[in-house]
Order: C-alpha cells, then structure tokens, then sequence
C-alpha cells in the first residue's frame, strides 16, 4: 500500500500532469503543504504542438518534458507514475490499483478524450490527436499513404492514397489540414518518381458553418481563405454519416457522397475522462452533455469544498454567455488559483471566485500564415504567425525543449523540410514485409496479418 508522509502538513493529491496539475503543482512551491502527483504517464506533453509531431516537423521529445524533471526543485512535491481508479470522498482517500492516498485537498485535471458521438467503431479508421501515440500513429499513416501512392498502379488506388480527410474544422483540424498541404506541396515535392505529391486532394470537414467556430467570423474567413490557397478543399456545413476502411460518407443538405480516402483523420469532438463519471458516482456532481464536471465558481465541486476540478475535465459556466474553452492558457490558469486558494484557505483568508484572463487566441494555417485574436485586435498573416512562434515557444516547459523546437522551425522554414517524417509503429505497411511462400508460412505456423491503411 503506498503511504503518504506522516507529516502533519496539509495533503494535496493532484490526479493529472497536463498544464492544470503540472502549473497547480509548480505554485505550491515552498508552500506549508505536501503535494503528491498522480499520472499515468512520467512526463508532461505539450499537446498544442502534437500536431507537429503528427506531421513530422518535430518529434516526440521535443514537446515531452519528464514531470521528475521539471518539479525536481519543488521540495516539497513527489510524484507518483500510477493511475486513480475510485476515490473516497467520506474518507478523502484517492483509491490506486494497489493501494490508497489519504487527501485533506484533491485537484483533479485528467482531462479529456476523443468524442465519435457514439460511433466508437470510427476509432480504427480516423484516429485522434490528444498523445504521442496517438500522433505516431497519425505519422506513420500520413507518411504511409504517400509511399502506398508511390507503388499502386491502379489510377483509382492511388487517388484514394492521395486523399486525406480531416473531419472537425476547430484549431486542430485546421492545423492538421494545413501543416499536411505543406508535406505535399512542399517538404515532399521532389521526393518521389512516380505520383506527384503535388496532385494530393485534402478535405477538411467541419459541421457548421465556418472553420474555426469559436473564432470571429471574419478570421474564420480569412482561415479557410488561406486553407484554399494551400490547396485544402474546406466543406462546411457537411455531416460525416459513416467511415469505413478506405472510405468516408458526409452529407451536405439534401447531397450525400462517398469518397474514397485511405487516410482519415478525427479532430471534431472530445469527451470527459473517466474520473468525471467517478466524481458524479461519489459526489453527485452534475456532468454536462461531454462528461465533464460542472464546477462552482472557486472551481470546487458542490458540497464538496475540499475537491477542485479544473483543466478540460471542468465545465466553468459562470463566465460568460458559454463555458470556459478547454484551451491549455484556461487550465494553467485554474492550476495557479486552486493552489492560491489553498494557501489562502491555510491562512484563514478568502479568495475570489475565479476569473480567466483571456489573452487572445492563436491558430496557424501554415507558414507565415497564422489568425490571432487578442481581444482589443485581430490578426492574420505573417505577423499572426509570429505571434504563435513566439507563444508557443514561450509556454515550452524546459528550455531545452525550447530551444530544440526554435532551431527546428528555423531549419524548417528555410529548408521546407521535415526532418522527423519516420514511419514506425505498429501496423507495418501494406506491402513493405518481406514476402514469404504460403507453403513456408503453413510449416512454419506463422499467422498472416492485415495492415492497418
């Protein structure tokens, strides 16, 4: 059974080293608590730039900082590589596989998953994006479907290995929709003999009206503007109806149409972590339509003052005309009010309900193509797209990290390349095994397996 210090000091459990558990964390430095944090993994990702992994600008541990690592000078902060699987509210004991952890303060922030809105058999054919593996995976089919193109003989094959589908049209979808315009026109122009990557057809599909949504509409405009000059076929108020092996089938009004894509990818939705059903089992808390947890405004849970949900798993409505956006600035910020509010708690003072300072918003397109909205301006080109650089580099965890990042995008925007464009993973291409006899195959018991595409 793991054992938590015998210390008289107040107990914090954090559940979750994404921004909101690793910045609540790093803000209870030298405070008159012992932290624990729980993650499943050791090492905090920076997702905004998972797409880039996904497309072979950068790889994995540029945007992976070890949680050890980064909170090595927190003294007063241990962390546990293990997963929360119940907790005990009545107790205030957080229940592990093999153990429990006694809390007096429990902060939650595991986030979210992808959304099928009920088609989970989709899964297999259009991966999402929200872990490495998930964009590994996306490498190894993106990169794949361009080395299939490359052999098929079959006209019709190989516009189906051309094709890529992008089914939501929010930042990630956009991203991912133009960085692989930039693969075909730019980083891969030259690299084959036999397709033109040039030819390749990119659709980014998004329900409503517009990309971007949450956006104004006059940069949504200007996105989708700069999606068709690189190439991206943008259809909006289209439905996807089904995905199948090779095929995707959307609706747009009354027209319906199949279209033949090897590659498909998932950026339309997500989905509450696990641990939201949890807390609504223990605490009765209510869950919005997405599984997350409707919070109070100090971002506790009802009846329960001692429990604090924040990050993407955290419904915050008490702001606006519409919940907080699960954006990474909105869970860095809720991190650092939850541990001041402890701290402030210990002390016999009071905080304020928690307020978001919104900084703006950034998207990129694609080189020197960027849309940011600040509030009191709004942006668009290359002065956008230097904003993001500038953004995205400065929320790197460890300077390292930042540093390898700036001399990759360096590298990239003068040269076009991708230099971390690897093919690896499970599911080994079709057609890139050694080919063995059939009569070999039986004598040797050896079963056959089907690609993954």
């Amino acid at each position: 059974m793991l054992e938590q210090n015998s210390s008289q000091r107040h107990r914090v459990v954090i559940v979750g080293g994404g921004f909101g558990g690793l910045y609540a964390a790093q803000a209870f430095r030298n405070a008159p608590v012992e932290v624990t944090l729980i993650d499943k993994r050791n090492f905090h990702l920076f997702q905004p730039l998972l797409y880039q992994v996904a497309t072979g600008s950068i790889s994995p541990a540029d945007i992976s900082s070890p949680l050890r690592l980064v909170l090595r000078n927190h003294r007063n902060v241990r962390v546990v590589l293990d997963k929360v699987v119940d907790i005990d509210p009545v107790q205030k004991l957080v229940i592990l596989p093999d153990g429990t952890l006694p809390y007096d303060t429990l902060v939650v922030a595991t986030g979210v998953s992808h959304h099928y809105f009920g088609n989970d058999e989709w899964k297999t054919h259009a991966p999402g994006l929200k872990t490495i593996e998930d964009a590994l995976e996306m490498r190894r089919r993106i990169y794949t479907a361009f080395e299939e193109a490359e052999k098929e003989a079959d006209p019709e094959q190989r516009r189906a290995w051309l094709t890529f589908a992008i089914v939501g049209g929010g930042p990630t979808g956009v991203e991912l929709a133009g960085a692989i315009a930039e693969i075909a026109h730019g980083a891969l122009k030259h690299d084959f003999h036999h397709i033109d990557p040039g030819t390749t057809k990119i659709l980014l599909i998004e329900g409503l009206d517009r990309v971007l949504p949450p956006y104004p509409p006059e940069l949504s405009a200007k996105a989708a503007e700069d999606l068709n000059r690189l190439g991206v076929t943008v259809c909006t108020q289209t439905m996807v109806t089904n995905i199948a092996d090779g095929a995707i089938a959307v609706r747009a009004g009354e027209s319906e149409e199949t279209i033949a894509a090897k590659t498909i990818l998932w950026a339309a939705g997500v989905k509450a972590s696990a641990m939201g059903k949890v807390l609504h089992d223990r605490t009765e808390v209510e869950l919005d339509r997405a599984g997350r947890v409707i919070v109070a405004p100090d971002l506790s849970i009802p009846n329960y003052p001692d429990i604090f949900v924040i990050g993407d798993l955290a419904n915050y409505p008490h702001q606006g005309d519409r919940p907080l956006p699960g954006v990474a600035p909105v869970a860095m910020q809720e991190g650092q009010y939850v541990a001041k509010l402890v701290k402030k708690r210990l002390a016999g003072e009071v905080l304020p309900p928690f307020r978001y300072s919104d900084y703006g918003s950034l998207a990129v397109i694609g080189q020197n193509s960027a849309v940011v909205d600040l509030g009191f301006v709004k942006l668009s080109g290359i002065i956008a797209w230097f904003i993001w650089v500038f953004a995205h580099i400065y929320y790197l965890i460890e300077f390292d990290n930042k540093a390898i990042v700036m001399m990759q995008w360096a590298w990239n925007y003068f040269t076009r390349g991708r230099g971390a464009r690897l093919i690896t993973g499970e599911g080994s291409p079709k057609g890139l095994r050694a080919e063995v006899p059939a009569a070999d195959v039986q004598k040797q018991d050896v079963p056959t397996t089907q690609a993954v595409s």
